[in-house]
């Protein structure tokens, strides 16, 4: 872990060209489409021309790029850039939905790891036998079925068939917030009630967006043991006669290092990848705000949840970055 200090310094000064980089491809494309945002903002084609005025004057679209840019970038870090359709400052827009979207990605990881972990390893352990094949074929089938079917099937059978969960509304969240989300918070307040709710509400969700992810990390998974089991240094302990158990545990402690990347990719995956469940699953999360955004030419709340998403992302590699270090010694910054 020596020079975990400088390294952070150096990864946190590399975010800010990342981000204003993400901002602006999303600016130059919505700047450069031919739509006319101000008439939607101002209720389409019977919008008076005063209120098409008052608007571009309002969000500077009667200025050069540039300023617009700017006005843009400096409205989302002092949260003073307003959402056009509801005049509700943008990044209070996406906080209060952050809270559903960050729930839905935690249950959907939780069943990557369940699925995708254990069952990469009983597959590179029982290599090009028959449950090898039949794990590397349900991989493929996770990976390749387009989430939309997944989720109706799921509905079917888990809703409508067996009545294993609800899909109306939102729990509420336990009366004593600690972390401000609500199934990590009935966990810590011992509020088994409210957790059994969450559960209820958010696993068939989850469970539909991860699991794609699961067959991504199944193939990794397998890929990156059979690796480590092939080295010299795995085959040495096994001249050595090292018992199965320990031998496993050394080829496992290797096999992580690039795993642990993907997990990290894969949440910030899983966070920004939530529009299409959301919508099926009718919850209201930052996916579907930006749906809604795209729908209605929204580009202040599009570019404040492109943000976000940039956050997200780097933020994820830099916790891959550290995890590294703590998995393998010898790795130095």
């Amino acid at each position: 872990m020596a020079g975990l200090g400088k390294f952070l310094v150096r990864r946190g000064l590399t975010f800010i060209p990342t981000l204003i980089g993400v901002t602006l491809i999303v600016f130059i494309i919505a700047y450069v489409i031919p739509a006319n945002p101000v008439r939607a903002w101002a209720g389409g084609e019977k919008a008076s021309q005063a209120a098409i005025e008052m608007i571009k004057k309002e969000y500077h679209l009667d200025q050069p790029w540039y300023d617009q840019y700017w006005f843009l970038l400096k409205g989302l870090f002092t949260n003073k850039l307003l959402d056009p359709l509801n005049q509700e400052p943008v990044f209070s827009n996406i906080g209060n939905r952050f809270v559903v979207t960050f729930q839905l990605a935690l249950f959907a990881f939780f069943f990557v790891v369940l699925i995708g972990l254990p069952l990469g390893i009983i597959s590179a352990l029982k290599r090009n036998s028959a449950t090898d094949m039949a794990l590397r074929i349900l991989a493929l089938i996770f990976i390749s079925t387009p989430i939309y079917v997944i989720a109706y099937l799921f509905i079917w059978l888990f809703f409508l068939h067996w009545s294993m969960t609800t899909l109306a509304g939102i729990p509420p969240g336990p009366p004593h917030a600690i972390t401000h989300i609500p199934v990590i918070d009935a966990l810590l307040t011992l509020d088994w009630g409210n957790f059994v709710q969450q559960v209820q509400r958010f696993w068939l969700p989850g469970f539909t967006l991860g699991i794609a992810a699961a067959g991504v990390l199944m193939r990794f998974t397998r890929n990156s043991f059979l690796e480590a089991y092939g080295r010299d240094s795995t085959l040495f302990l096994k001249a050595k006669g090292v018992p199965k158990s320990r031998l496993y545990r050394h080829v496992l402690k290797n096999a992580l290092v690039p795993v642990i990347t993907i997990l990290a990719l894969q949440f910030g995956g899983l966070l920004a990848g939530t529009p299409i469940t959301e919508t099926i699953f009718n919850l209201p999360g930052i996916g579907l705000y930006a749906l809604n955004a795209i729908e209605y030419l929204d580009f202040p709340a599009l570019i404040g949840v492109t943000f976000l998403y940039a956050i997200v992302f780097v933020t994820a590699n830099l916790i891959a970055d550290v995890l590294y270090a703590i998995v393998d010694p010898r790795v130095r910054f």
